[in-house]
Protein backbone atom coordinates (compact mmCIF):
# COMPACT_ATOMS: atom_id res chain seq x y z
CA UNK A 1 0.00 0.00 0.00
CA UNK A 2 3.30 2.23 0.60
CA UNK A 3 1.41 4.13 3.08
CA UNK A 4 3.11 3.10 6.02
CA UNK A 5 7.00 2.37 6.94
CA UNK A 6 7.45 -1.15 8.96
CA UNK A 7 9.20 0.64 11.79
CA UNK A 8 7.38 2.88 14.32
CA UNK A 9 9.37 5.92 16.53
CA UNK A 10 9.63 5.09 20.30
CA UNK A 11 8.29 8.61 20.69
CA UNK A 12 5.46 10.97 18.89
CA UNK A 13 7.66 14.15 20.01
CA UNK A 14 10.32 16.21 18.20
CA UNK A 15 12.06 16.70 21.53
CA UNK A 16 10.10 15.43 24.46
CA UNK A 17 6.54 15.81 25.96
CA UNK A 18 7.07 19.00 27.55
CA UNK A 19 9.31 20.98 25.45
CA UNK A 20 7.02 19.96 22.17
CA UNK A 21 4.22 21.50 23.95
CA UNK A 22 5.59 24.19 25.30
CA UNK A 23 7.25 25.65 22.36
CA UNK A 24 5.67 24.05 18.79
CA UNK A 25 2.20 23.09 19.74
CA UNK A 26 0.61 25.21 22.27
CA UNK A 27 2.39 28.78 21.09
CA UNK A 28 -0.42 29.50 18.54
CA UNK A 29 -2.55 29.82 21.59
CA UNK A 30 -0.69 30.97 23.66
CA UNK A 31 -0.07 34.41 21.12
CA UNK A 32 -3.89 34.71 20.00
CA UNK A 33 -4.39 34.75 24.07
CA UNK A 34 -1.28 37.36 24.21
CA UNK A 35 -2.10 39.54 21.88
CA UNK A 36 -6.32 39.67 22.72
CA UNK A 37 -4.77 40.47 26.45
CA UNK A 38 -2.50 43.67 25.54
CA UNK A 39 -5.02 44.83 22.93
CA UNK A 40 -6.00 48.44 24.22
CA UNK A 41 -3.71 48.17 27.33
CA UNK A 42 -0.75 50.90 27.84
CA UNK A 43 1.40 48.52 26.66
CA UNK A 44 -0.08 48.54 23.33
CA UNK A 45 -1.21 52.01 23.02
CA UNK A 46 1.42 54.48 24.57
CA UNK A 47 4.37 55.62 22.51
CA UNK A 48 7.70 56.47 23.55
CA UNK A 49 11.14 57.54 22.15
CA UNK A 50 13.17 54.65 20.97
CA UNK A 51 16.42 56.55 19.70
CA UNK A 52 14.48 58.77 16.89
CA UNK A 53 11.54 56.33 16.23
CA UNK A 54 7.98 56.18 18.19
CA UNK A 55 6.91 53.16 19.26
CA UNK A 56 4.55 51.29 21.67
CA UNK A 57 6.90 48.98 23.72
CA UNK A 58 4.54 45.83 22.52
CA UNK A 59 5.83 47.16 18.86
CA UNK A 60 9.53 47.46 20.10
CA UNK A 61 9.35 43.91 21.64
CA UNK A 62 8.15 42.17 18.44
CA UNK A 63 10.41 43.77 16.15
CA UNK A 64 13.22 42.76 18.41
CA UNK A 65 12.01 38.81 18.52
CA UNK A 66 11.15 39.34 14.56
CA UNK A 67 14.37 40.31 13.62
CA UNK A 68 16.14 38.28 15.95
CA UNK A 69 14.75 34.93 14.78
CA UNK A 70 15.65 35.94 11.23
CA UNK A 71 19.21 36.19 12.88
CA UNK A 72 18.96 33.01 14.52
CA UNK A 73 18.92 30.85 11.27
CA UNK A 74 22.71 32.06 10.85
CA UNK A 75 23.94 29.55 13.90
CA UNK A 76 22.54 26.87 12.10
CA UNK A 77 23.57 27.68 8.24
CA UNK A 78 27.34 29.58 9.50
CA UNK A 79 27.70 27.80 13.05
CA UNK A 80 27.64 24.07 12.19
CA UNK A 81 30.42 23.23 9.96
CA UNK A 82 28.81 20.03 8.48
CA UNK A 83 25.85 22.53 7.03
CA UNK A 84 28.37 25.10 6.15
CA UNK A 85 30.70 23.27 4.30
CA UNK A 86 28.16 21.99 1.93
CA UNK A 87 26.91 25.06 0.82
CA UNK A 88 29.81 27.40 0.66
CA UNK A 89 28.99 30.04 -2.22
CA UNK A 90 25.32 30.26 -1.07
CA UNK A 91 26.31 31.38 2.79
CA UNK A 92 29.20 33.58 1.58
CA UNK A 93 28.92 34.80 -1.84
CA UNK A 94 25.54 35.14 -2.20
CA UNK A 95 24.66 37.82 0.37
CA UNK A 96 27.47 39.95 -0.89
CA UNK A 97 26.72 39.93 -4.47
CA UNK A 98 22.90 40.69 -2.98
CA UNK A 99 23.93 43.66 -0.71
CA UNK A 100 25.78 45.03 -3.40
CA UNK A 101 23.29 44.56 -6.17
CA UNK A 102 21.08 46.48 -4.17
CA UNK A 103 23.94 49.27 -3.17
CA UNK A 104 23.89 49.57 -7.28
CA UNK A 105 20.46 49.44 -8.21
CA UNK A 106 17.20 50.92 -6.66
CA UNK A 107 15.20 48.55 -8.50
CA UNK A 108 17.34 45.01 -6.91
CA UNK A 109 16.93 47.09 -3.51
CA UNK A 110 13.10 47.90 -3.38
CA UNK A 111 12.27 44.24 -5.19
CA UNK A 112 13.95 42.29 -2.48
CA UNK A 113 12.14 44.62 0.19
CA UNK A 114 9.19 43.45 -1.59
CA UNK A 115 10.02 40.17 -2.30
CA UNK A 116 10.61 39.59 1.20
CA UNK A 117 7.22 40.76 2.85
CA UNK A 118 5.66 37.77 0.69
CA UNK A 119 8.49 35.34 1.26
CA UNK A 120 8.04 35.74 4.88
CA UNK A 121 4.13 34.70 4.24
CA UNK A 122 5.40 31.29 2.05
CA UNK A 123 7.89 30.29 4.86
CA UNK A 124 5.84 31.10 7.78
CA UNK A 125 3.31 28.54 6.06
CA UNK A 126 6.12 25.78 5.49
CA UNK A 127 7.30 26.00 9.07
CA UNK A 128 3.60 24.74 10.26
CA UNK A 129 4.04 22.39 7.91
CA UNK A 130 7.51 21.14 8.88
CA UNK A 131 6.11 20.46 11.96
CA UNK A 132 2.93 18.64 10.95
CA UNK A 133 4.81 16.55 8.57
CA UNK A 134 7.40 15.65 11.48
CA UNK A 135 4.74 14.79 13.79
CA UNK A 136 3.08 12.07 10.96
CA UNK A 137 6.53 10.57 10.17
CA UNK A 138 7.23 9.91 14.21
CA UNK A 139 4.40 7.49 14.02
CA UNK A 140 6.34 5.60 11.03
CA UNK A 141 4.18 7.54 7.87
CA UNK A 142 6.04 7.05 4.70
CA UNK A 143 6.65 10.75 4.56
CA UNK A 144 6.00 10.99 1.38
CA UNK A 145 2.30 10.01 1.45
CA UNK A 146 -0.18 13.18 2.10
CA UNK A 147 2.78 15.54 1.83
CA UNK A 148 0.99 17.48 -1.23
CA UNK A 149 -1.86 17.81 0.97
CA UNK A 150 -0.40 19.18 3.54
CA UNK A 151 1.55 21.65 1.80
CA UNK A 152 -1.36 23.36 0.24
CA UNK A 153 -3.64 23.09 3.46
CA UNK A 154 -0.72 24.99 5.49
CA UNK A 155 -0.56 28.08 2.70
CA UNK A 156 -4.08 27.56 2.65
CA UNK A 157 -4.40 28.12 6.52
CA UNK A 158 -2.04 31.19 6.48
CA UNK A 159 -1.24 32.75 3.12
CA UNK A 160 -5.75 32.39 2.31
CA UNK A 161 -6.71 34.79 5.64
CA UNK A 162 -4.15 37.37 4.51
CA UNK A 163 -5.19 37.54 1.45
CA UNK A 164 -9.21 37.28 2.06
CA UNK A 165 -8.76 39.13 5.12
CA UNK A 166 -8.60 42.42 6.95
CA UNK A 167 -4.62 42.76 7.09
CA UNK A 168 -4.39 42.42 2.63
CA UNK A 169 -3.60 46.00 2.31
CA UNK A 170 -0.75 46.08 4.92
CA UNK A 171 0.93 43.53 2.41
CA UNK A 172 0.15 44.85 -0.53
CA UNK A 173 1.09 48.45 0.11
CA UNK A 174 4.90 47.31 0.25
CA UNK A 175 4.23 47.86 -3.71
CA UNK A 176 4.10 51.32 -3.17
CA UNK A 177 7.96 51.56 -2.44
CA UNK A 178 8.21 51.68 -5.95
CA UNK A 179 7.68 55.23 -6.35
CA UNK A 180 11.16 55.85 -5.14
CA UNK A 181 12.14 53.90 -8.41
CA UNK A 182 12.13 56.73 -11.17
CA UNK A 183 11.28 55.00 -14.39
CA UNK A 184 8.02 54.31 -16.24
CA UNK A 185 8.27 50.52 -15.64
CA UNK A 186 7.42 51.26 -11.97
CA UNK A 187 4.04 52.52 -12.20
CA UNK A 188 2.83 49.13 -13.31
CA UNK A 189 3.79 47.95 -9.47
CA UNK A 190 2.71 51.01 -7.65
CA UNK A 191 -0.69 50.13 -9.32
CA UNK A 192 -0.88 46.35 -7.89
CA UNK A 193 -2.37 48.10 -4.10
CA UNK A 194 -5.21 49.90 -5.64
CA UNK A 195 -5.68 46.54 -7.74
CA UNK A 196 -5.61 44.73 -4.66
CA UNK A 197 -7.97 46.62 -2.51
CA UNK A 198 -10.26 47.65 -5.41
CA UNK A 199 -11.30 43.49 -5.81
CA UNK A 200 -10.86 42.14 -2.56
CA UNK A 201 -14.08 41.24 -2.29
CA UNK A 202 -13.59 38.93 -5.23
CA UNK A 203 -10.72 37.28 -3.77
CA UNK A 204 -12.22 36.95 -0.35
CA UNK A 205 -15.14 34.84 -1.82
CA UNK A 206 -12.27 32.64 -4.04
CA UNK A 207 -10.34 31.80 -1.24
CA UNK A 208 -13.73 31.14 0.67
CA UNK A 209 -14.99 28.84 -2.21
CA UNK A 210 -11.79 27.28 -3.11
CA UNK A 211 -10.56 26.87 0.49
CA UNK A 212 -14.15 24.90 1.67
CA UNK A 213 -13.59 22.58 -1.62
CA UNK A 214 -10.12 21.82 -0.66
CA UNK A 215 -10.59 21.06 3.23
CA UNK A 216 -13.27 19.08 2.45
CA UNK A 217 -10.97 17.39 -0.06
CA UNK A 218 -8.63 17.44 2.57
CA UNK A 219 -10.59 15.28 5.01
CA UNK A 220 -11.72 13.02 2.02
CA UNK A 221 -8.51 12.02 1.53
CA UNK A 222 -7.03 11.20 4.90
CA UNK A 223 -9.78 9.01 5.63
CA UNK A 224 -8.92 6.79 2.70
CA UNK A 225 -5.45 7.00 4.02
CA UNK A 226 -6.04 5.96 7.45
CA UNK A 227 -8.64 3.40 6.06
CA UNK A 228 -5.20 2.01 4.10
CA UNK A 229 -3.38 1.90 7.67
CA UNK A 230 -2.17 5.60 7.36
CA UNK A 231 -1.56 6.85 11.39
CA UNK A 232 -2.30 10.50 11.65
CA UNK A 233 -1.04 12.05 14.55
CA UNK A 234 -2.75 14.12 16.89
CA UNK A 235 0.02 16.42 17.91
CA UNK A 236 -0.30 17.42 13.92
CA UNK A 237 -4.12 17.48 13.81
CA UNK A 238 -3.79 19.95 17.36
CA UNK A 239 -1.03 22.10 15.68
CA UNK A 240 -2.70 22.16 12.66
CA UNK A 241 -6.38 23.44 13.98
CA UNK A 242 -5.05 25.63 16.43
CA UNK A 243 -2.69 27.41 13.97
CA UNK A 244 -5.21 27.50 11.25
CA UNK A 245 -7.93 29.58 13.29
CA UNK A 246 -5.32 31.61 15.15
CA UNK A 247 -4.43 32.96 11.48
CA UNK A 248 -8.19 32.81 10.13
CA UNK A 249 -8.95 35.01 13.35
CA UNK A 250 -6.13 37.11 13.49
CA UNK A 251 -5.26 37.39 9.79
CA UNK A 252 -8.80 37.23 8.45
CA UNK A 253 -10.49 39.31 11.16
CA UNK A 254 -7.30 41.28 13.35
CA UNK A 255 -10.56 42.18 15.86
CA UNK A 256 -8.29 42.67 18.71
CA UNK A 257 -5.54 45.14 16.10
CA UNK A 258 -2.96 42.81 16.84
CA UNK A 259 -2.47 40.09 14.36
CA UNK A 260 1.13 40.98 13.20
CA UNK A 261 2.07 40.67 17.22
CA UNK A 262 0.09 37.13 17.24
CA UNK A 263 1.10 35.48 14.20
CA UNK A 264 4.56 36.65 14.50
CA UNK A 265 5.28 36.22 17.98
CA UNK A 266 4.48 31.99 17.90
CA UNK A 267 6.18 31.44 14.68
CA UNK A 268 9.46 33.54 16.16
CA UNK A 269 9.16 31.57 19.60
CA UNK A 270 8.64 28.29 17.36
CA UNK A 271 11.69 28.82 15.39
CA UNK A 272 13.80 29.57 18.28
CA UNK A 273 13.01 26.50 20.09
CA UNK A 274 13.75 24.23 16.85
CA UNK A 275 16.80 25.54 16.23
CA UNK A 276 18.39 25.61 20.26
CA UNK A 277 17.03 21.86 20.51
CA UNK A 278 19.68 21.05 17.33
CA UNK A 279 21.78 23.08 17.08
CA UNK A 280 22.56 23.58 20.80
CA UNK A 281 25.50 21.49 20.92
CA UNK A 282 27.10 22.55 17.88
CA UNK A 283 27.13 26.33 19.34
CA UNK A 284 28.36 24.88 22.36
CA UNK A 285 31.52 23.96 20.30
CA UNK A 286 31.42 27.08 17.91
CA UNK A 287 31.34 29.36 21.14
CA UNK A 288 33.98 27.69 23.14
CA UNK A 289 32.46 26.84 26.11
CA UNK A 290 33.43 22.53 25.72
CA UNK A 291 36.21 23.58 28.46
CA UNK A 292 33.57 24.80 30.87
CA UNK A 293 31.81 22.38 33.43
CA UNK A 294 29.49 20.03 31.75
CA UNK A 295 26.32 22.14 33.81
CA UNK A 296 27.35 25.46 32.81
CA UNK A 297 28.23 24.53 28.76
CA UNK A 298 24.10 24.46 27.90
CA UNK A 299 22.86 27.34 29.96
CA UNK A 300 26.05 29.53 28.88
CA UNK A 301 25.17 28.55 25.15
CA UNK A 302 21.69 29.46 25.52
CA UNK A 303 22.56 32.98 27.05
CA UNK A 304 24.94 33.92 24.50
CA UNK A 305 22.22 32.06 21.53
CA UNK A 306 19.25 34.95 22.63
CA UNK A 307 21.54 37.43 23.95
CA UNK A 308 23.70 37.40 20.11
CA UNK A 309 20.07 37.17 18.70
CA UNK A 310 18.07 39.98 20.33
CA UNK A 311 21.08 42.15 19.76
CA UNK A 312 20.94 42.24 16.17
CA UNK A 313 17.11 42.66 16.75
CA UNK A 314 17.73 45.51 18.82
CA UNK A 315 19.87 47.33 16.13
CA UNK A 316 17.07 46.71 13.33
CA UNK A 317 14.65 48.30 15.41
CA UNK A 318 17.24 51.14 16.80
CA UNK A 319 19.00 51.80 13.21
CA UNK A 320 17.99 54.66 10.55
CA UNK A 321 16.53 52.71 7.79
CA UNK A 322 16.73 55.95 5.34
CA UNK A 323 20.54 54.90 5.05
CA UNK A 324 20.30 52.50 1.84
CA UNK A 325 23.34 50.16 3.26
CA UNK A 326 21.34 49.90 6.66
CA UNK A 327 18.42 49.26 5.00
CA UNK A 328 19.85 46.76 2.52
CA UNK A 329 21.53 44.70 5.38
CA UNK A 330 18.44 44.11 6.84
CA UNK A 331 17.31 42.87 3.86
CA UNK A 332 19.90 40.45 3.19
CA UNK A 333 19.58 39.02 6.56
CA UNK A 334 15.49 38.52 6.29
CA UNK A 335 16.03 36.98 2.48
CA UNK A 336 19.33 34.96 3.31
CA UNK A 337 16.64 33.45 6.89
CA UNK A 338 13.55 32.21 4.15
CA UNK A 339 16.15 30.74 1.20
CA UNK A 340 18.83 28.90 3.94
CA UNK A 341 15.78 27.65 5.76
CA UNK A 342 13.97 26.34 3.34
CA UNK A 343 17.08 24.21 2.43
CA UNK A 344 19.08 23.22 5.74
CA UNK A 345 16.14 21.78 7.23
CA UNK A 346 14.96 20.19 3.79
CA UNK A 347 11.85 20.81 4.24
CA UNK A 348 11.28 21.20 0.39
CA UNK A 349 13.99 18.23 -0.22
CA UNK A 350 10.79 16.13 0.43
CA UNK A 351 13.18 14.62 3.70
CA UNK A 352 9.91 14.74 6.62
Amino acid sequence: MGSKTPARSRSPYIVNRWYDWAFFLLPPTLALALGMFISGRPVATEDFMFFDQEVTRSDLFIGVFIHAHLFAVFFRSHGNPDIRKLHLFRFFAVPVLLITGMMLSSWVLITASVLATFWDVYHSGLQTFGFSRIYDSKLGNDSQVGRRLDWWLNHLLYAGPILAGAVMMDHFEDFNEYEMVDSVGAAFFTEVPAFMEGNHAYFTWAVLGAGLLFLIYYVLAYWRLARRGYQVSFHKVFLLVTTGLCSIYSWGFNSWGEAFFIMNFFHALQYFAIVWAFEGKHMTKMFGLNLFPTRWRAPLTLLLFLSISAAYGVFVQALDTSVTFLWGLTLVVSLMHFWYDGFIWSVKKKQV
